[in-house]
């Protein structure tokens, strides 16, 4: 009979280390040119093994993937979509704020919410919030190009302006698509 194993005590040791690694990928990410990040370099800064970044992260994309930010709350069904639609590029505008230099450097497919984008703008489409001609693809990929953090990055510059004024200046630019 197999007993499950419990990390108890070590699990501090383990979830140290799982932030010492993610301490180390930014690091090097911030550092190295665009693409130039190995496996290798990251365990070397973070003081442990290549297999154990592996074990812990699964493979470099895995790696990667988890210094993305985590998307937001999902938008609540009800309400305003021309709200939810603000609320997502302010989501998207303060969340690229934290670490500029770390976004500049990752894969941009890493950072992409689809799902969340056709979501709402079907959401747009059934409240008649979509100008005629739009069709829901048009409008989710017009959403996933401003809430992306090229648009972000283009419009910050550096701390030029706010996350704020960034989703407002965004929402400007979504009135193409909205009735």
């Amino acid at each position: 009979m197999n007993r499950p194993y419990r990390l108890g005590r070590r699990q501090t040791s383990v979830d140290r280390t799982g932030h010492a690694i993610l301490a180390a990928a930014r690091q090097v990410v911030t550092e190295a040119p665009p693409g130039g990040v190995s496996i290798g370099a990251v365990a070397r800064r973070a003081g442990v093994s290549r297999l154990t970044v592996y074990n812990r992260f699964g493979s470099r994309a895995g790696l990667l993937q988890a210094l993305v930010p985590q998307p937001g709350p999902a938008d609540p069904e009800g309400g305003d979509p021309r709200e939810a639609l603000h609320r997502r590029l302010l989501d998207a505008s303060s969340a690229w704020a934290n670490d500029t230099s770390l976004y500049r450097h990752l894969p941009t497919t890493e950072m992409a919410e689809p799902e969340r984008d056709r979501r709402l703008a079907e959401r747009l489409a059934a409240a008649d919030a979509l100008r005629p001609g739009c069709s829901i693809k048009e409008a989710e990929d017009v959403i996933g190009a401003l809430a992306s953090f090229a648009m972000f990055d283009r419009l910050h510059r550096d701390g030029r302006r706010s996350p704020a004024t960034v989703a407002e200046m965004l929402m400007r630019l979504a009135a193409g698509i909205l009735a």
